[in-house]
């Protein structure tokens, strides 16, 4: 009988162990990564602008790549979409006076979640003034993060800057919530002060649907997070130049987000991690960052004990090959961890060299930064120089797909000692 069952398993034994001597490394391909950046930066994902065919059709597809990576859902999560909602409020009618003066149009603009305005100089309305010298991008975060409702009279030295947020603000404003807070309304005006004043305003509320893609590795520590994540919207359809309308992204952020499935591919295939690995694909990022909002508000921030934000890796940095920069490199520990962790390798990272572009804040990242997290984003590209940023000549042959294999390898490299929990960088503060 005892031979019999050692017979019987032999050639079990043999398949397993031939198996495990021929189980291959988890690698981070060429090819897959051109083809995910080719099926992302193709002209039949029209760019990926916000609420167009194109970008449900790249949601889809990376779904798909993340089922395909054999990723887990999110706690709570159906599939991988994270599917959620926002408003849309648009000015239908308006009549504004100030001082029996009429206020045209082009002369106003409201924000805050509110769908009907109807002030006079009766109601407690606080009136705020933004002079001629003011920082007016600092005047209207304060404006949008009050409880009360305010009157703010700009005067028109302000004007180039107001007419932008004009522009802008009028194509509607984007809410969680409808009828909830504050509301301000904006008015170019030379008068100072404000002792009457008839304000009406109806807008139409439109829901927009949104989602972000998002799946996980879950680790020994399922209460530690470290996430990975990048944008994957453009800014879709454009003005043509020389007959070309679709702004493909290729770089922007379709490197990215091919680098997140890569990484999801390679850490599916390796170990089980200490800490639980995050994967997230941001919508409107270009469009005022909505989706990494939404994702934030899942999530205890302080469980996240670091964000790996990928943006346009493309194109080798003025440094050289296998160099990379990250963010905000003074504002945790996080970039000379990952220095160490690659140290005596071919690869280098550094601080971003343009710190006067306010890159930092200018992704995804930032929405988790405020939060404390240690959230940066890493970046090849000159942008300074780069000739195809938001144009239509983002295409992937402008990119360098070997240099870009070599940056996900190199963050692959750089996050084992934050993912094994050897090293934590520490918290981000963001002084307002």
């Amino acid at each position: 009988m005892q031979k019999l069952i050692s017979r019987s398993i032999l050639p079990l034994l043999v398949v397993m162990v031939f198996s495990a001597c021929n189980k291959s490394e988890p690698t981070i391909d060429r090819l897959e990564v051109e083809r995910v950046i080719s099926a992302l930066a193709h002209d039949d994902m029209q760019g990926r602008g916000l609420f167009s065919p194109g970008l449900a059709r790249a949601a889809a597809f990376l779904a798909d790549e993340f089922d395909d990576a054999g990723l887990e859902k999110l706690d709570g999560e159906e599939n991988f979409l994270q599917s959620f909602s926002y408003f849309s409020l648009t000015i239908e009618n308006a009549s504004l006076s100030i001082d029996g003066t009429d206020i045209s149009s082009e002369s106003f603009f409201v924000t805050g979640s509110h769908d009907e305005i109807n002030w006079s100089g009766s109601d407690k309305i606080q009136i705020v003034r933004v002079p001629a010298d003011a920082d007016f991008r600092e005047a209207f975060s304060i404006a949008r993060s009050q409880a009360s409702n305010q009157l703010v009279l700009v005067d028109p030295e302000q004007t180039g800057t107001f007419e932008r947020y004009l522009g802008f603000m009028h194509r509607g404003s984007r809410v969680k919530a409808l009828n909830e807070g504050g509301t301000s309304v904006f008015v170019l005006t030379d008068q100072a002060n404000a002792d009457s004043f008839e304000i009406s305003i109806s807008r139409s509320v439109e829901t927009l649907e949104m989602a972000n893609i998002v799946g996980k590795i879950t680790g020994n520590r399922t209460d530690e997070y470290v996430l990975f994540s990048a944008h994957y919207d453009h800014i879709g359809i454009v003005d043509p130049v020389e007959g070309d309308s679709i702004a493909n992204g290729a770089n922007d952020d379709a490197s990215g987000s091919t680098a997140v499935v890569a990484l999801a591919n390679y850490f599916s295939d390796s170990p089980k991690p200490e800490r639980t690995l995050l994967f997230a694909l941001f919508t409107a990022e270009e469009s005022g960052g909505f989706g990494s909002r939404h994702f934030s508000e899942q999530l205890n921030p302080d469980q996240i004990v670091a964000m790996f934000n990928i943006e346009m890796i493309g194109k080798p940095a003025v440094e050289g090959p296998n160099t990379a920069w990250i963010t905000g490199f003074d504002r945790s520990t996080f970039g000379q961890i990952l220095q160490a962790a690659v140290e005596g390798t071919e690869y280098t990272f550094y601080p971003d060299p343009y710190p006067t572009q306010n890159l930092f804040f200018r992704s995804d990242n930032a929405t988790l930064a405020r939060l404390g997290v240690p959230a940066h984003s890493i970046s090849t590209t000159p942008i300074d120089v780069d000739p195809d940023y938001h144009k239509v000549s983002d295409h992937v042959t402008t990119l360098d797909l070997d240099h870009m294999t070599n940056t996900i390898k190199a963050i692959a490299a750089a996050a084992t000692t934050i993912m094994s929990g050897e090293a934590t960088p520490t918290r981000v503060t963001i002084e307002e």
